[in-house]
């Protein structure tokens, strides 16, 4: 890099934009600029720099190059840990000691508020504040430090995490009570896939844990599938008879117990994972998130309703 003292927010700002929206009168939309003015921008990145970092396609968008991208992840790194920074300055003239951003996959958005209502009434005097997002979401926002702590399921690969496990964290196949699966015993396989499943999207870890599961069964045969944006649909389909579906026993405890839902009991289920609260493992822990970690390992089996959970595929 040629001359890295000369890059500016407002260039780096520029140049995110235009990779963003494609086109540079979108990125001066956005940034409340005129065209010339990005376009400005973008050369003395450029310059300062040393290589291109946006490249136009034949349909006239411009996309960011390798060396762009690069400098736009490094640049959303930098502004949200200036952001975090700004919000703790906040934190701490309002009195508070600490704020703590908690990750937590949508499987787990059943307990999550709790977990949060907990934690403020232990201590009042930290900021929580909850992202629910997918598999994917969770471990780009750890990724881009846009997350302190996680809850969620496996932990990934990259980014190199910190790990606790907090229980177990069962998978039920579930359909409507009065299907003809329900109270079968242990079915076979061929009626397990000729069933139609209802998945999440993809990036989904209760998709992937699916489609591991009847890859398995099957051996590769073909099963039919429709794909569903949240567990709330998922569920509410399976109850109108549209389906069955693999999904986590927390999503579905209280339609178990009403009756709702029922579960069907097959070869290799339930299946059994768990739940592990992490942080990257370069992080250097605040004394708010050291408290929020010690808090959620402490109080584990409270947090995630293990022993509900354990009642209500019993039953």
């Amino acid at each position: 890099m040629q001359n890295l003292k000369a890059l500016t927010f407002k260039q780096l700002r520029a140049l995110t934009a235009v990779a963003e929206h494609g086109t540079i009168a979108a990125a001066a939309d956005t940034l409340s600029l005129s065209s010339p003015a990005v376009h400005s921008q973008l050369k003395l990145l450029e310059e300062n720099v040393g290589v291109p970092l946006i490249d136009r396609d034949v349909s006239g968008q411009f996309h960011a190059t390798q060396e762009g991208q690069i400098l736009i992840d490094a640049f959303e790194k930098a502004w949200g840990a200036l952001s975090r920074a700004a919000e703790d300055i906040d934190a701490v003239r309002r009195g508070a000691a600490g704020r703590v951003m908690l990750g937590v996959v949508s499987t787990g958005k059943y307990f999550a508020p709790g977990i949060v209502a907990r934690l403020k009434d232990l201590h009042p005097e930290i900021e929580i504040r909850l992202i629910v997002g997918n598999r994917n979401e969770i471990i780009e926002g750890l990724e881009a430090e846009k997350i302190d702590i996680a809850v969620m399921g496996r932990p990934p690969r990259q980014p190199d995490v910190t790990a606790q496990s907090l229980g177990p964290h069962p998978h039920v196949l579930i359909a409507k009570p009065d299907h003809p699966l329900v109270g079968a015993g242990k079915v076979r396989k061929a009626d397990i896939l000729a069933q139609h499943f209802l998945m999440r999207e993809e990036g989904s870890g209760t998709r992937i844990l699916t489609m591991r599961y009847l890859d398995r069964l099957g051996q590769g045969k073909v099963y039919d599938f429709t794909e569903m944006g949240s567990n709330e649909t998922i569920k509410q389909s399976v109850i109108a008879g549209l389906g069955v579906a693999l999904l986590s026993a927390h999503t579905v405890i209280d339609e178990l117990r009403s009756g709702r839902l029922a579960i069907i009991q097959a070869e290799g289920l339930p299946i059994m994972r768990y739940w592990f609260v992490l942080h990257r493992s370069q992080q250097r822990l605040t004394g708010a998130m050291q408290v929020v970690w010690d808090e959620i390992r402490t109080h584990a089996t409270e947090m995630i309703r293990s022993e509900e959970v354990a009642a209500a595929i019993s039953d």
